[in-house]
Formats: C-alpha cells, structure tokens, sequence
C-alpha cells in the first residue's frame, strides 16, 4: 500500500483546505513532519487514520473533536485520502457529523456523517461506495488491514509506540489478539472429540503422505544425479514420476538414503559456492585492470595534445614579440595624440579666420561709405529701419488681408446656410431612432439565450455519445456475462471431478497399504505379522491423477476470473455510460440534438443583429448630440464672423495709409529696408571678422607651443614618428589580447603537460582490446558460476525439505496409534489447568508463537542499533498470584549476562528497543496479512530523548527502512534530524490562530 495525496480542510488544527503530496517525497525516500509542539504535526496521522478508517484512535473514549475549533459554522469539515495497493488507485473523501447552521430558520442541526470511495478506471474516477458500510466493506478487501493491524505497521502513532514492550502479558495478549485474530482458537477445545474420531482416518494419510515425500526426495536426487542407488522409488533422470516402492527396502533405510545424498548435495553446493567466490574475484580484478588501462590511455592523448599544443605556442613567439613591441609604442604615443590634434586645430581655425577678415572688407568698401567708427555707424542705422521693417511685414501682408477680407465674406454667408439645413436634420432624427431601438430590443430577447442555448446542445452530444456507448456495451456485456457463466459451469465439473478423485484416492489408501505387506514382517498400522484379510486395491488413483485434475481446476478458475473481471468492468463502464445518457436512446438524443444546434444557429444570427442595430442606434444617438452642440457653436461661430469681418475692414485702411509713409524714394517699402540692411550686415561682418582673427591667431601660436613641448619630453623625435605609431583604441585591444592569450595559454599546457610527463605513459598507443576481452570473459565465467551455485543450492534445499517432511511425517506416525488418550488429557492442557505447569491457554500458546516470530525480527535490528549489547527475549514464566503469563518479554544484557524488565531500560533504551520491536511486529503483521507490500511508512515518537550516537543509530535504521522504494514519514521537533533530513512538511500555526502545512 501506498499513500499519494491527503487533502485536510476544517479538520483538526487546519482551517483552510491543506495539500500533501506524498509522491513529491519519493525520491528522498524519507521526510521529516516538523513543527512546533501543538502545531499539529500528528493530525496529519490522525486525518490519514479517519480517511481510511472513519476514526481517531487517540479520541477514542471522549469527546469526538475531530472538526476544528477554528472552523466558522458555514466552514465545511473534510479529509480526502488518495492511495493505492496492487488492485489499483482509490480515493476516499470522508466528513465527520458536525453542527452547522439551519438551511431554513434560525439554529443549529447536526451535518450526518458523510463518505465516498472513487477508483481511477482509464483516468477518471469512478464511483464505488458511498455508504458508510458499503464504503467499509469494500476497504477492507482493498486495504487487507484491520485499523489495529494499520496502526502497527504503517502509523506508529505517538502514545502507542513504546505500549507493546512496557506492556504486561494480559495487555499484550489483548493487542496481539486484535492484531492476529486468535479469538478462534477459544473454540478449538469443543472440536476436539470430533479429531479423537479423525485420528484413526488420519493414519493412512500421513503413511500415504510419508510415500510421497520419500518420492518426491528421491526424484530430485535421481534428476541431481546426487549419488549411489536408492532402493525403491527412484526418478529417471528426466525427472519422470518414481517407480513403485521395493518391499524390502524400509522407511528407515530410504530416509538414510536420502540423507547421504543430502550430503553431497551439500558438499556440491559449497563447492559451486567456492567457484562462484573465486569468479567473482577474477572478474572484479579483469575490470580493475581494464579501468587503469583506460585511464592511462585518455592521459596518454592528452599528453600528445598537450605537446603539440606546447609546440605551436613557442613557434608563435617571434610574432608575439613584434605585437608586444607595436602595442607598447602605440600606448606611448596615445599619451601625445590630444597636443597634436589640438595643435592643427587651432592653425586651421586661424588660417580661416585670416580669410573671412578679406573677404568681409572686399564687401564693405564695394558700398563706398567713409565710417571711421563701424560700430557706432551700423547701430544709427539699425534704430532707423525699426519702423520700416513693421511697415515691410504690412505691405507683404496687404494681399492675404484682402483675401482674408473676402474669406470672411464667405464664411459669413456659408454659416448662415449651414444653421438652416442643420435645424432641418433636427426634426427628422428622433423618428428613425425610435424605430431602431424596438429593432434592437426584439433582436436581444432572443440572443440573450445563446449561451443556454449552447449548454443544452453540448449537453445534448454528450448524451448522444453517451447512449451510443450504452448500446456498445450492452452488446459486449452480453458477450461477456455468456463467457462467464460457460467458465462457471467448467469450474464446477472440474471442482467436482477433483472431489471424486480425492474421495477415491481415500478409499484406496487401505488397498495401497495391504500391496506393500508381506508375510513375516509387521504391519505399518497395527504391528501384527499376520495379515489374514488384507484390503484390495481395486480402484486406484495416483497422486499425478490429483495433481492434474487440481492443475485443470485452478485454470479454470482463473479463466473464471478473468472473465467475472472483464464482465465487472463493463458494468461500471455501462453504469457510467447510462448516468451521462440520462435514460435517453439513440433515436431520442439524436433528435434532441438536432433541435439544440437549430435553436443555437438562430440565436447566434440574432447576436449579430443585435450587434449592428446597437451600433446604428449609437450612431443616431451621437447625431442627436452633436446637432445640439453644433447649435450652440453655430450661433457662436455666427456671431464671431460678423465681428471678424468687421475688424478686417478697419484693418485693410489702416494698413495702406502706414505702407504709403514708409515707402518714400523707393519702389517698395522691402526694397528700401533691404538696402539698408546689407549696408549695416557688411559693417558687422568687417568688425567681427578683425576681431576673431585676433583671437584664433594667438590661441595656434599657443597650441604649438604645448604641443612642442610634449614630443620634447617623450620618446619620439617629430610629429611624423608620433602619427606612424598611433594606433585605434580596437587596434591596442587587439594587440593587448593576442600577447595576453599567448602567455596563458602556454603556461597553461606546461602546467597539464608536466603533470601527465611524471606518470611515465608509453609513447606507442594504448591497445585496450585485450583488456576487454580477458574481462568479458572473466565476467560470463563469474555468470555460469553463479547460475551452478544458485541451482546446486537451491536442489539442496528442496532435498532437505523433503527430508525433514518425511522424517517428521514417519515420525509422527508412531505417535497416533495413543492419540486417543493424548486428545482426553488434552482438553484440560488447552485451557491452562492439570498437566499445564505453564497456565498458557492454546490461544496464550499461538502467540507466543508470533511474539518469538516478533522478537527475532525485532533482534535483527536492535543488535546492530544496540552495538551488540542488548537483545529482546520472550519470556514464558508464571507470573505471580496467577496473573496472566506465558507472553513476557524481558531484556538481555550483554554486558552482564543477565536478563532485566523492560520497564528498567532508559529513555534512550527504550525508544530503540521499541522501535526495534515496533518494526519487528510491522514485518510479521504484514506477512500475516498476506504478504502485502507496505511502501508507505510512519513514526511519530519523541526521538528528543536520544543522545547524538544513539540518534545517530536510529537515522541509519530508519534509513534502511526506505530501502525498495519504501517512503518514510518522521514526526520530530529535533534539529538535529531537520539538519539531517532535507525533504520536510512544516506545520506552523499562524497567527490567527489556525495551522497551515508547507512542503521544502
């Protein structure tokens, strides 16, 4: 069994629904539930507990407080449960009763308790209970595991963990009892006068079973080939059925027989176990070798390249020193590059500022004006074109203010047309957009009905796939339930042929007996020499007979089986099929859809409607709007336009009476502003260009200086050698990063290569052929090996087990012939008077039984967690005042020989002897349960009572435990196992009030 996921909500210290993914844990194998102490840590245990069980062992006795305190009275309580065994993946989903307020009215009622179980069938979950006894019966048979038996061996839940070793006999025969089911055994001391009647009936029986035990051992030495001649019985060497028992040879000396083979079929398995060792160890030493020749052929290619790499850098060298040479010139000369540059600069700017001085006194003496100061002239001259230049920009605009004048004419008039046809467009709106608005709204009643309209055409299909499977199944169910009843009517008649020949090989067993007697020797049932009448064998059934009939039986029944699976499993697809058709045929849910799909076609036309009358409604709406504001603006606009028109007219009179004045001598009032202008621009260029010549002239004779200065003070001569050493900022990166890489590069390979240079490797290359081939080879001889020692073991062990069948079978048989006066003083030994000094009752006796079980698996672990000091002991000494005895467990002490209670144990004691034990009954619980398969395991214990050895011990035991795939879950607040445990869940409370479960 396996746990996948546990969902918690309102449950416990958990409010809002919580989420554990125990598969997120899988690959650590282990994880640690931490948390402060009252967070909630066990809830976890107890909501895994509830979901599979319907309880919570600790709150068993009291008050059911399942449901948490932080819950509002709406809040709903739950657990769901995910997990699977080898029948498959399940679910259960279970709530608690709770109160929880009135639907109807004011109060409170009581929620019932609630449960479903759901199995993932093709990846969906189906549902199979929903009823608690429905729900619990079907548990059962998937779980395999009582709640007790569940507590024991997958939640060790805290209080519980130490209970099975402090307890007394009488609280440990109640736990075991529960846990194994012995309670059948109070019953036995009424059968036995019926086994008195048996005894004589079971006589011939065990004879015939000790015959076929000797058989069968003497099979298996004939096939084995394990020695000298057997007298009766003997197999061919085919491993064919034995040949009838030889009279003379007895019981006796067929067992002696058989065990000499024994003993060389023991001698040959040490023998093919010595070859497997010496295999091994010839395998393990070829691939050690191949390991180191590989090694040294991957360092051998690398001392090659290393070499030839070495080679190429120191041919490299006289290049590397060239660039070395030009990069650190190039940095000399940059330092020189900003004198330079601002050098010629600076005689360029005065060379141009020489000839602008030329070219602007040419132009100033072409007007031929005697002005001694330049300035002073060209600043009277400018205060003077002041008031021509307004007068300018009235004559350039006298045009467009004509056409201004003109344009506001006709805007005047155009306004006065435009008010008319905009009040005639206000009368005729509103009639069209009523008309719009009833389209629109008739159009929406039945758009508005698309999205139902489109569930119940989805709906429609899905009943109509449905139906279709409904009837698919319904064919192949009928195929299915024929099959079944024909392999159900096989099964029987095989069932009670096999009874036949098991009643007439019964009756067979006195003339069986009577064919081996002989005159002279006695009797293998009464002991007489005579035999006046003996039995006759007239009707003989072989075992091989029983045995085929039984081979026959069990394949029929599992064709059964198999065909009561496959008819179980159309039946839930059917079940499933007929819920989605909703008890619609195929005829009807056809029709139905095709319905559906006309209604959705209708309305999904109407939604476009709907969409371009809303639009041309909007439309409308808008012209409304903008007629109204457009009144407004029209009477504004009306009113500025007469006030423009007036204004223009003012203006144009005004303008041509300034332009008249200011035009005086000249065609136009621009002409004679532009005159004047270039008469006082050429006056400011001449001043301007006198004084920037000055100015550039002194700043070159400056540069010069400095820059003079500086190829003084360096390495190179001239400006010439400076210029042929200069070198772009990429270029010196370029450089810089060549000499760079070479110098690490080679005293990176000499590093690689001196290293590889000691180990001494061969210069020829490596052949790794043979190598390989010697250890292919020592690997299929080591093969062979294991597979003779595997099979010489294993006819051992059959051999011996026939053996010690037979040999306790024959020995038993000397003891039935005074069964009967066993069986009359046994009543009294059964319930623990008379003869039985121990006062152990059959079923005290039996669990002894499983707790000497328990206790030797328990040892296993506690030896090597003890280091060997302490093992654990069933004890079965009278207890005092004639208390309860026989299941005592007491603990040995190495150290001092002695045996002590349990009780006298320290913390840390107890908790690995308890845990040794609590795993140890884990192991024996589970292959009482059938041998079920426990991937899934928790420990909730306080390991705080540990020192760091000791926990130290506990962490590796635990950790074997995950061993197989196994997933182990650990409640602890130790930090020390949440430093060594990464994968965690946390439980932290919040500060509301309520825990929440978070996964690292």
């Amino acid at each position: 069994m396996q746990l996948h996921r546990l969902e918690v909500e309102g449950f416990g210290p958990f409010r809002a629904r919580q989420v554990v993914d125990f598969d997120a844990f899988a690959d650590d194998g282990i994880f640690l539930i931490a948390g402060r102490t009252g967070a909630g840590k066990s809830s976890i245990l107890d909501a895994v507990c509830f979901g599979l069980y319907g309880g919570v062992p600790r709150y068993e006795g009291g008050e059911k407080r399942l449901r948490s305190d932080h819950c509002e009275p709406d809040d709903p309580t739950e657990v769901v449960v995910e997990f699977s065994t080898s029948a498959g993946r399940y679910r259960v989903t279970r709530s608690p009763d709770y109160e929880r307020p009135k639907k109807r009215g004011g109060g409170l009622t009581v929620q019932p308790a609630a449960v479903q179980l759901d199995v993932l069938v093709g990846g969906e979950w189906i549902g199979l209970a929903a009823k608690e006894r429905e729900a619990a019966h079907e548990l059962d048979g998937i779980l395999q595991l009582s709640r007790e038996q569940f507590l024991q061996v997958i939640l060790l839940a805290q209080n519980r963990f130490s209970e099975f070793l402090l307890a007394g006999s009488k609280d440990r025969q109640a736990l075991l009892r529960r846990l194994f089911g012995t309670e059948r055994f109070e019953d036995v001391q009424a059968r036995f006068d019926e086994r008195r009647r048996e005894a004589e009936r079971a006589l011939g029986s065990r004879l015939a079973t000790v015959a076929a035990r000797l058989d069968e051992g003497e099979r298996i030495v004939a096939t084995g080939q394990l020695g000298a001649e057997l007298g009766g019985g003997t197999a061919d060497s085919t491993g064919g059925p034995s040949e009838p028992v030889a009279p003379a040879v007895t019981t006796e000396k067929r067992l002696a027989r058989l065990r000499q083979a024994k003993a060389r079929a023991d001698y040959r398995a040490e023998r093919r176990a010595a070859e497997r060792a010496d295999a091994e160890k010839m395998s393990s030493a070829a691939d050690a070798a191949l390991s180191a020749l590989r090694d040294d052929q991957r360092a051998q290619v690398e001392r090659d390249r290393a070499r030839a790499a070495l080679a190429r850098l120191d041919a490299e060298e006289p290049q590397i020193a060239q660039a070395r040479a030009e990069w650190e010139n190039a940095r000399a000369a940059e330092i020189l590059r900003a004198p330079i540059n601002a050098a010629t600069t600076a005689e360029a700017a005065a060379v141009f500022a020489r000839n602008v001085e030329s070219r602007a006194r040419t132009v100033w003496e072409a007007y031929d004006i005697d002005a001694p100061d330049l300035a002073e002239w060209a600043e009277e001259r400018t205060r003077q074109t002041g008031a021509w230049e307004r007068a300018s920009q009235w004559e350039l605009s006298a045009p467009q203010l004509d056409a201004e004048l003109v344009a506001a004419t006709e805007a005047l008039d155009a306004l006065l047309l435009h008010r008319e046809e905009s009040e005639a467009e206000r009368r005729t709106v509103p009639a069209r957009l009523e008309q719009v608005t009833t389209e629109r709204d008739e159009a929406r009643r039945l758009a508005d009905r698309a999205d139902d309209l489109a569930s119940a055409e989805r709906a429609a299909a899905t009943r109509r796939a449905a139906a279709l499977e409904v009837a698919r199944l319904e064919a192949e169910l009928v195929v299915a339930d024929r099959a079944l009843a024909d392999a159900s009517a096989l099964l029987a008649g095989a069932q009670s042929t096999l009874a036949q020949l098991r009643q007439r090989r019964l009756d067979g067993f006195a003339g069986e007996l009577a064919t081996a007697l002989r005159e002279g020797e006695a009797c293998p049932v009464c002991g007489s020499i005579e035999h006046p009448a003996p039995a006759e064998h007239a009707d003989p059934v072989s075992a091989e007979d029983i045995d085929r009939a039984e081979a026959e039986r069990d394949r029929l029944a599992e064709r059964e089986r198999a065909a009561g699976d496959a008819a179980a499993s159309l039946r839930l697809e059917q079940a499933a099929a007929l819920t989605k058709a909703d008890g619609r045929d195929a005829e009807a849910s056809a029709t139905e859809q095709t319905r559906a799909a006309e209604a959705l076609a209708q309305s999904r036309s109407a939604v476009e409607r709907v969409r371009q009358l809303d639009e041309q409604r909007d439309a409308l709406i808008e012209r409304i709007r903008r007629l109204d504001d457009e009144r407004d603006a029209d009477e504004a606009s009306l009113a500025s336009a007469r006030e423009t028109h007036a204004l223009l007219t003012q203006r144009v009179d005004e303008t041509r009476a300034a332009i008249t004045e200011a035009r005086g001598d000249f065609a136009s009032v621009a002409e004679r502003l532009a005159a004047t202008t270039a008469e006082v621009a050429a006056a400011h260029a001449l001043a301007d260009a006198v004084a920037e010549r000055a100015r550039r002239d002194e700043t070159a004779s400056i540069a010069t200086a400095e820059r003079d200065a500086a190829i003084d003070e360096s390495v190179f001569d001239d400006v010439a050698s400076v210029e042929r050493a200069l070198r772009s900022p990429s270029d010196q990166q370029a450089l810089e990063a060549r000499v760079s890489a070479h110098s690490v590069q080679r005293e990176k390979e000499r590093e690689i290569l001196f290293d590889l240079e000691l180990r001494t490797l061969p210069e020829e290359p490596i052949d790794l052929h043979p190598a390989e081939q010697e250890s292919q080879a020592a690997r299929r001889r080591w093969t062979t090996a294991v597979d003779e020692a595997s099979r010489a073991t294993a006819m051992a062990e059959q051999l011996g087990a026939a053996i010690d069948a037979a040999a306790s079978e024959h020995a038993r048989t000397a003891d039935d012939a005074g069964e009967y006066e066993v069986l009359r003083d046994l009543a009294d030994t059964i319930a623990g008077r008379g003869a039985n000094t121990r006062k152990m009752t059959l079923e005290t006796f039996v669990l002894a039984a499983e707790l000497e079980e328990i206790v030797d698996a328990a040892n296993r672990r506690l030896g090597d967690m003890s280091t060997g000091r302490y093992q654990l002991r069933h004890s079965d000494a009278l207890a005092a005042r004639g208390a309860a005895s026989g299941l005592g467990i007491v603990v040995f002490d190495a150290f001092t020989g002695q045996t002590r209670p349990a009780q006298s144990l320290s913390g840390g004691e107890t908790f690995l002897s308890s845990l040794a034990l609590a795993l140890g009954l884990a192991e024996v619980v589970t292959a009482r349960a059938g041998g079920i398969r426990l991937d899934t395991l928790f420990i909730d214990e306080g390991f705080g009572s540990l020192d760091g050895d000791t926990l130290e011990v506990a962490m590796r035991t635990l950790d074997e435990l995950r061993q197989g795939g196994r997933t182990v879950g650990v409640i602890s607040h130790v930090e020390a196992m949440q430093e060594q445990i990464p994968a965690q869940l946390r439980v932290r409370a919040t500060s509301e009030g309520p825990s929440v479960i978070e996964s690292r």
